[in-house]
């Protein structure tokens, strides 16, 4: 029995600076699978928006090439109108920010009930009304028939957020990505935010696509986990895989810059940012630049995803070279006594 959601081919999201096109998504192979956690990290500039974005067809003024199969159709060749269809109803979104999504203008109950309107419209509006308090006391809102009457800027951060997860699951939809869902909350409700999507996945058996740049949550919520880094993913592996044998150069140096129980001296510190779109190389080992100690001879003019185990997937030789610079002059030094 298949158990793929969604598969991502060769996508490629394509955003245009005067004349010409530059690739925030460069190349992009992925799948999703039902009742899964895959958690798309990386920093911030390193395209795991502009994939959400991509996934839900969100982006006006972008090219977007390659497949994006989802129940049998392929998103990017879709009609606006087919496209609104599955947008809402089998795949749904929780943004960044709750409170630049939410209107400032409509009630909660007007938000919400106008998720289940567009889907069901055959819905009664005391149908519609008792539909929405069920939601709010399913993502943990006190008082719901209160909060229904309720305007975005009278909550807190972190019940905006709830209404926003309200929302995306309104018409119990298959796949969710969650952008960043825990940003900007403090650490007590950003735990109750994850442990409710958590549950989403388990009751709903709906594959869940997490973006965070937070490893913390990806260590807690994850089953699977895709690194990603100027536009291309450069390790795909199992959760428990990923931290306890990484091996991209990158994927080693996010993890050794996470402060750790018993951990010494400085932490390592990523040299330089990530390339800006139009500056970014598109021949070579992208991640080159910023671990200039490493001789060039090490990565592949080409770039592709080695899988070195099984489900276990790597882009670009280096990683087979790669050291920290602490552990070359360590090295070193254990030499010269």
């Amino acid at each position: 029995m298949d158990n793929k959601l969604l598969e991502i081919k060769n996508l490629k999201t394509s955003f245009r600076i005067k004349d010409d096109y530059y690739a925030a998504v460069d190349d992009v192979t992925l799948t999703v699978n039902k009742n899964e956690v895959l958690a798309i990290v990386g920093e911030s500039g390193s395209g795991k928006s502009a994939l959400a974005f991509s996934i839900m067809r969100l982006h006006n003024r972008a090219k977007i090439e390659g497949e994006v199969l989802f129940k049998e159709n392929n998103i990017v060749e879709l009609s606006p109108s087919k496209m609104n269809k599955l947008r809402g109803n089998d795949m749904a979104m929780i943004f960044q920010d709750p409170l630049t999504a939410l209107n400032p203008l409509m009630t909660i109950e007007d938000q919400i009930g106008e998720a289940l309107f567009l889907h069901n419209k055959k819905m009664s509006p005391k149908e519609r009304r008792n539909k929405v308090i069920d939601l709010l006391n399913q993502v943990g809102i006190p008082r719901p028939d209160y909060t229904c009457d309720q305007f975005p800027h009278e909550l807190s951060g972190g019940m905006r957020q709830r209404v926003m997860i309200a929302i995306a699951i309104s018409n119990n939809p298959e796949l969710l990505i969650a952008d960043e869902p825990t940003t900007a909350l403090d650490v007590t409700i950003q735990a109750q935010i994850l442990d409710l999507i958590r549950d989403l996945k388990e009751n709903m058996n709906a594959g869940i696509v997490l973006i965070t740049h937070d490893l913390g949550v990806v260590a807690e919520m994850a089953d699977r986990v895709a690194v990603m880094y100027a536009g291309e993913i450069v390790e795909i592996a199992d959760v428990h895989t990923l931290f306890e044998n990484p091996r991209h150069p990158y994927t080693r140096s996010l993890l050794n810059s996470v402060p750790s129980d018993g951990h010494e001296g400085k932490l390592h510190v990523i040299q330089g940012i990530v390339p800006s779109l139009k500056h970014l190389p598109r021949q070579g080992c992208r991640f080159s630049a910023r671990m200039p100690w490493m001789d060039e001879s090490v990565h592949e003019e080409n770039p592709v995803l080695h899988e070195i185990a099984p489900g276990h997937h790597v882009r670009c030789t280096c990683h087979e070279h790669f050291y920290f610079p602490k552990e070359s002059k360590e090295v070193q030094n254990d030499g010269i006594s």
